[in-house]
């Protein structure tokens, strides 16, 4: 008995060892941070009589999609991942998947993903989701990360796109509403990594990446956090000013704010990476709360 368990216990490990690069190069939390803001979108679409597998499969396409545009951003940044502490350990930077096995799998779950939004959603939202996909792939990793300090305002839009997405796999139209949530994550992308830029400076240094604190300094890039937290402030009002949500989700808001607010605040009068680190990691836990909000306010108020 003890040797059948084993026999099995092996074989399990030997599978989850092939697995596990391919699951790592699709950014697994980056991925279903994105699904749940793409639910949230769902939820918050006018009533369509779409059923919930109608909807987990457009979920479940746009995640594919999201983890063929990370996979292929895995590709496309080897070379200089090896330079970083933070990304030196990824699979294709110790060659635990090949390059074509990398290429064959962002094609494949990314045709699958696509397909799925045909059957589930509509061609609307497919092309949307595709060309979020081109924009986060090529126009963000080939073209802006490489050029201009401006990489993460500028192709952070390609990031903020699941809200919309979801909205649009429900009512194949475009509408205002879901543009305030794409609003909320673009204003929060370049506080929430330029923390992470700052505490990993010398990573982008030695990576020759021309993020914000590389080519103009630590102390600017500080004030550029604080001017778009203010914002980001500002445009979280807005759900309920347009009775799009209430005011649970304005008090919680409020107070997540004044939260990041003060944490931007206080980084900025410091010069310590931990102060950026515990920016970077409140930011996450800020944007998964702030979505749970608005999802609960229309669920229960």
């Amino acid at each position: 008995m003890n040797v059948e368990l084993a026999k099995y216990t092996h074989a399990f490990e030997g599978i989850s060892k092939y697995i596990q690069p391919y699951l790592n190069i699709c950014k697994p939390k980056v991925v279903l941070m994105l699904v749940l803001t793409a639910w949230v979108g769902i939820m918050l679409a006018p009533e369509s009589g779409r059923s919930i597998w109608l909807q987990l499969g457009a979920l479940f396409g746009i995640g594919l999609v999201s983890a063929s545009a990370a996979a292929i951003n895995h590709i496309l940044d080897r070379a200089r991942d090896k330079h970083m502490v933070r990304t030196r350990h990824r699979p294709l930077v110790q060659e635990q998947l090949s390059v074509p096995q990398a290429y064959i799998f962002a094609f494949v779950i990314g045709i699958v993903g696509s397909v799925l939004l045909v059957v589930y959603s509509n061609f609307l939202c497919t092309f949307l989701t595709v060309l979020a996909l081109f924009g986060y792939a090529v126009v963000y990793t080939v073209f802006l990360k490489r050029s201009t300090p401006q990489n993460i305002v500028i192709g952070g839009l390609a990031g903020a796109m699941p809200p919309l997405l979801g909205w649009v796999s429900e009512t194949s139209t475009m509408s205002a509403e879901p543009w305030l949530l794409v609003m909320i994550i673009f204003t929060w992308t370049p506080p929430h990594f330029w923390a992470l830029a700052i505490a990993r400076k010398q990573d982008y240094e030695r990576a020759n990446v021309p993020m914000l604190p590389v080519t103009h300094g630590v102390y600017f890039t500080k004030l550029c956090m604080l001017v778009y937290t203010v914002l980001l402030t500002l445009v979280c009002i807005l759900p309920y000013l347009i009775n799009m949500s209430g005011v649970f989700y304005l008090a919680i808001s409020c107070f997540l704010n004044a939260r990041f607010l003060q944490k931007v605040t206080l980084l900025y009068f410091e010069s310590k990476s931990e102060s950026a680190m515990q920016v970077f990691r409140f930011s996450i836990s800020y944007l998964l709360l702030l979505f749970c909000a608005l999802f609960i306010d229309k669920l229960l108020f």
